[in-house]
C-alpha cells in the first residue's frame, strides 16, 4: 500500500456486485497467466450498468475497449460494493485495471476481506456520499495513514474512515505476507 494514493476518479452508484465487477464468462482466464490475467483488467466494471457509469454526470466506461489498464486509478461509490458471490476475482480484477483503491460508503463484507487478504486495493469507507459529490475524471488524492481524500479538481477535502488494523496487511502485501513477516508462518 502506498502511503499517497494519486489518480482519476471513476464514480459509479449503489450495491454494485461482482458479477458487474467482472462478470462471470471473463472468470474463466487464469490468475497466474500473465497474458490471462491482463484481461481481467479489461473486462473490470464492464457490466456496471449504463446509469451507474460515471455517476451522476453521464456514462464512460472504466477501461476503453482496446485497453488492458483503466485510466480511473480510484473508484467511488455508494454503499454496499462488491455484494454478490464470494469471488476474489473482483479486487484482482480492479488491481489489474490499474485501480488501487476503492472508496465507498460500505463494502459486502466478502469482497473487503479479499481486497485486504490478497493485498489487491485499499478499501476506505466514507461516511458521506461522496459518488454525489465526485466526478468522474477529478483529479484525487488519498493519504493512507491520515485517512483524507482531496480533490483537487474542486480543492475539498473529506475525511475516511481509518483503516486500523488491516492497514498492516495492506503495508504487507497480503494477508500471507503480512503472516511471513509477523512470524505467524514459516517463509
Amino acid at each position: 500500500m502506498k502511503p499517497i494514493i494519486r489518480g482519476l476518479a471513476w464514480v459509479t452508484g449503489d450495491a454494485i456486485d461482482t458479477d458487474q465487477i467482472i462478470p462471470a464468462q471473463h472468470l474463466v482466464y487464469s490468475m497466474d497467466e500473465p497474458e490471462e490475467r491482463r484481461l481481467y483488467g479489461r473486462y473490470a466494471m464492464s457490466a456496471v450498468p449504463p446509469e451507474n457509469q460515471g455517476l451522476p454526470y453521464g456514462q464512460r466506461p472504466f477501461t476503453a475497449e482496446d485497453a488492458y489498464r483503466s485510466e480511473y486509478t480510484i473508484v467511488v461509490a455508494g454503499p454496499n460494493f462488491g455484494c454478490g458471490s464470494s469471488r476474489e476475482h473482483a479486487p484482482f480484477a480492479l488491481m489489474e485495471a490499474g485501480c488501487e483503491a476503492v472508496v465507498a460508503e460500505s463494502y459486502a463484507r466478502i469482497f473487503y476481506r479479499n481486497a485486504v487478504d490478497g493485498g489487491f486495493l485499499v478499501p476506505f469507507e466514507t461516511r458521506e456520499r461522496l459518488c454525489e459529490r465526485i466526478r468522474t475524471g477529478d483529479e484525487l488524492e488519498i493519504d493512507t495513514a491520515a485517512a483524507t481524500l482531496v480533490n483537487h479538481t474542486t480543492g475539498e477535502t473529506f475525511l475516511l474512515n481509518p483503516l486500523g488494523d488491516v492497514a498492516e496487511i495492506l503495508k504487507a502485501g497480503g494477508v500471507f505476507e503480512y503472516a511471513r513477516r509477523a512470524g505467524f508462518i514459516k517463509r
